[in-house]
């Protein structure tokens, strides 16, 4: 398996992208719009959010998804036996956030989805002809206005050593949405498993973008681009007793839109919440 980095400037960069996506579910995009500077403004900030008592102000709303998951109502993966030993906060534009938090987070969604929806562009661009026939509509018009795209602002807590047998920071999953865009942290964890059943490092270069496909693109189309299974492993030595904050941007349809015959955007999500116990 060889996922690639393309550099987002380059003009082969589309083909590239997709193509490796195609072959193992993710891309690694360097030189793109998304600045460093305004990361580690977000990182910094929302670390401070986790450090305080203002979390528990947030406690999340079972109904709308939004706020504060704590480490005993994080999800557990599906087919796992222990929750993942995270914690994080679900931000929509329309929901709640910390007033401090607030103006920088919404800035960063709406570059990070800007970029997303050309991502999208480019993964139309170069599906086969016949996959371009099972999209109900073109991909990046799935995601226009709407209100569904998710920013879960993770927090990996230092581990204790007084973790359950076999517990991990994020057990084997695949994302339930179109794309994921994560900007890498710079520490390693994060792999995927390759065809042969092997987990494999992902690049994880500070300033990087990590794009993985989903379970709802992989459902457009046709199984042609694969959700890939993905984990993220304890760290050793120093590294575990710090902190890691981590923000996937879960790029998600409009709810009506088609996805196949079986599914919609909101029926698969919600057949989705229910197997990870957050529905």
């Amino acid at each position: 398996m060889n996922i690639q980095v393309v550099d987002f400037t380059a003009a082969n960069a589309p083909e590239c992208f997709v193509q490796s996506l195609k072959e193992t579910g993710f891309a690694v995009l360097i030189n793109h719009p998304l600045t460093s500077e305004q990361l580690t403004e977000l990182y910094q900030s929302w670390q401070a959010f986790f450090d305080s008592d203002e979390k528990q102000q947030f406690i999340f709303d079972p109904a709308k998804q939004d706020g504060f998951f704590s480490t005993e109502t994080s999800e557990t993966a599906k087919g796992a036996k222990n929750k993942d030993l995270k914690e994080f906060y679900h931000y929509y534009p329309w929901g709640r956030a910390p007033q401090a938090l607030a103006s920088i987070t919404q800035s960063y969604y709406q570059q990070a989805s800007q970029l997303a929806s050309t991502l999208l562009d480019w993964v139309e661009q170069y599906s086969p002809e016949n996959i371009k026939q099972c999209y109900s509509q073109s991909l990046s018009s799935m995601i226009d206005s709407t209100p569904n795209t998710l920013l879960r602002v993770l927090h990996y807590p230092p581990l204790t050593g007084d973790e359950p047998e076999g517990a991990v920071r994020a057990a084997a999953h695949e994302d339930i949405n179109l794309l994921t865009v994560l900007p890498a942290a710079n520490e390693a964890g994060l792999q995927v498993k390759d065809k042969t059943g092997n987990w494999l490092d992902v690049p994880c270069d500070y300033g990087s973008l990590v794009i993985n496909i989903g379970d709802m693109l992989q459902e457009a189309s046709q199984g042609y681009f694969p959700s890939t299974s993905h984990r993220v492993i304890n760290p050793e030595g120093k590294a575990a007793f710090k902190s890691r904050i981590a923000l996937p941007l879960f790029l998600h349809p409009k709810s009506d839109v088609v996805l196949s015959d079986r599914h919609t955007q909101a029926s698969y999500l919600l057949e989705r919440l229910k197997e990870l116990g957050l529905k």
